[in-house]
């Protein structure tokens, strides 16, 4: 466990039951149903490239996107492809097909933490942002150096709802209450257009309000992983964190590639209202557990 003095704070959250889940949007999200938690603490902020960076200088810690591929787990790939990256997002060009989601993500070799976009470096400005490009063992590994875990499903949600039963966002009911905006989310229509500077990357931690728990950056930024295995069906069967994945959690659109998935929560700055409308506590994603993606972070939780 790390003495370092940069440990991110936690906020306890108390214990109780809370309704979890949406039928107003996707399915995915339903149903709701009651859940009951016992008190847990949460990392009040997402971690940071500069804590990740401790965490790689005292640990040697090499990154998934950053070693080679093993070519069992990726049958009828040819092996000349297999190398060393993560997913990026580029903006598609006037033209393009803006539907095909091809147009705006590749898979590019060099890119990892430490390079997101494999150009610029996080050391240039960006050490308070979120930590990105970290697959789910990437994050499990920081959280058990740290002394803590990653949070589950249902702790993810309470945390992001801060106290607000059953409300749309993290805030209320209103996205942008008064205009302002209060996440680091998309603002005009994906993936063409966005309004705001440096519009394909995350903001600072902290520059958005925290939510009734006093956490910050619970929506919008980056997705973040949690240990719940995904199922299409929430609730469908008892949670399985730790022990082998269920044939559910499996992407059944790629039989021939078995690699299982676990629940991303939050949405990201990718997110907008006419293509993904996920920043909100209940919306949920399936991620495959060896991708590392440029918008894609985590945070980590501890028993109280």
């Amino acid at each position: 466990m790390t003495d370092s003095l940069d440990q991110i704070p936690m906020i306890t959250v108390p214990e109780g039951t809370f309704l979890m889940g949406s039928c107003d949007f996707y399915p995915e999200e339903a149903p709701v149903r009651g859940v009951d938690l016992a008190a847990f603490r949460m990392d009040r902020q997402p971690v940071t490239n500069r804590q990740f960076a401790q965490f790689v200088a005292a640990t040697g810690y090499v990154t998934l996107a950053e070693r080679p591929l093993d070519p069992a787990s990726y049958p009828g790939i040819d092996a000349d492809r297999l190398v060393a990256g993560a997913l990026v997002f580029r903006a598609p060009k006037r033209g393009s097909n803006a539907s095909d989601v091809n147009e705006w993500w590749a898979y590019v070799p060099g890119a990892h933490w430490r390079r997101p976009e494999a150009a610029t470096t996080v050391f240039a400005g960006r050490m308070d942002h979120p930590v990105t490009c970290v697959a789910y063992e990437d994050a499990a590994a920081y959280a058990a150096w740290a002394g803590k875990r990653l949070p589950t499903e249902a702790e993810w949600e309470r945390a992001a709802r801060g106290g607000l039963e059953a409300a749309t966002y993290a805030w209320g009911d209103e996205f942008a209450p008064g205009g302002k905006r209060m996440a680091n989310t998309w603002v005009g229509d994906f993936p063409m257009q966005n309004a705001r500077q440096k519009a394909h990357r995350t903001t600072r931690v902290g520059s958005f309000p925290e939510n009734g728990f006093g956490l910050v950056d619970m929506i919008g930024n980056v997705w973040e992983w949690t240990s719940d295995w995904y199922l299409s069906r929430p609730g469908s069967a008892a949670p399985r964190s730790c022990c082998s994945p269920p044939d559910d959690c499996h992407d059944p659109d790629q039989p021939s590639i078995r690699i299982p998935r676990r629940v991303l929560k939050g949405g990201s700055f990718l997110c907008a209202a006419n293509y993904c409308a996920r920043y909100r506590p209940a919306a949920r994603q399936a991620q495959m557990i060896d991708t590392a993606s440029v918008h894609i972070g985590f945070r980590c939780a501890a028993n109280v």
